[in-house]
């Protein structure tokens, strides 16, 4: 047996075992990692790490070719898998809804979760039946988009967006959300036309932006850029006439929209007040 391939806790542990299979020391044999491996979140999402050791030969590379016979193989440790197919799209969609299942209870929810696949969409919606929809749902929707983000991640187990996307809804609440801030876009856009002043609004998830960017996106009397830093930005809605915002966030700024000509007469923002005549 020249070589082998070993699972453990770690890379470590892993390696460990594969020496003893070999009975050869650590300076004997080369080690391929596999698998890296990850923790998991309440028992769900763990993987071990993963090895591959093979003896070295006489007409193997120099040990200064490697770190103590220690090298990484030449493709990337895990591989990124294709896109599901039918039976694995509805693999993961089981274990996202057992994986809701458990964090729910661990919250302390008493709720049900009936799973819906929508594989034209790439979606894999999950509602949730509980008489504590606040709790779920908590401030602003915070709670139920951590709880998307949560068991998306542990369900796919994947880095990169070919997998399904988990959706996780209660009481129709995304519809809900969606309506109402479609209906703050257009009322907060027409109070900037109105005063010709810029407004802000705060803490907004990253979704929720993209609605009101979304609805205002084709007025050409006002533009929205987001600003600031972490999870939840600014949003400011400014208005035409508001050069001066314009002006102040233009650095760095998304998709600046020409500014309208000023009006005929109208003095320019800045420009200095005609000096008072005595008596």
């Amino acid at each position: 047996m020249d070589v082998v391939e070993t699972e453990g806790e770690n890379i470590d542990a892993a390696i460990d075992h594969a020496l003893r299979l070999l009975g050869v020391p650590r300076d004997r044999v080369t080690i391929d990692i596999l698998n890296e491996g990850r923790k998991g979140i309440l028992g769900f999402g763990a993987q071990k790490a993963k090895v591959r050791a093979a003896l070295r030969r006489a007409s193997a590379e120099p040990r200064n070719a490697g770190s103590a016979g220690f090298s990484l193989p030449a493709r990337a440790t895990e591989d990124a898998p294709a896109v599901p197919e039918a039976a694995d799209f509805a693999a993961v969609g089981e274990k996202a809804r057992a994986v809701l299942e458990e964090i729910l209870r661990h919250m302390g929810v008493t709720a049900t979760v009936e799973r819906r696949d929508a594989p034209a969409s790439a979606e894999i919606v999950l509602e949730i039946k509980t008489a504590e929809s606040g709790l779920v749902i908590g401030r602003k929707g915070q709670t139920l988009e951590a709880l998307q983000y949560l068991v998306g991640r542990i369900a796919s187990e994947r880095q990169s967006n070919d997998g399904p996307h988990i959706v996780i809804d209660i009481e129709n609440y995304r519809e809900r959300r969606r309506k109402s801030l479609e209906d703050m876009a257009l009322r907060l856009g027409e109070k900037a036309k109105r005063q010709r002043k810029t407004i802000s609004v705060d803490a907004l998830s990253a979704a929720d932006r993209r609605i009101i960017h979304a609805v205002l996106q084709d007025d050409p009397w006002v533009t929205t850029r987001s600003l600031g830093q972490g999870s939840y930005r600014r949003l400011l809605i400014i208005p035409e006439g508001d050069r001066r915002t314009k002006e102040e966030i233009k650095t760095g700024a998304e998709e600046v929209s020409p500014a309208r000509p000023q009006r005929r007469g109208a003095p320019s923002r800045g420009a200095p007040k005609p000096a008072k005549r005595d008596g």
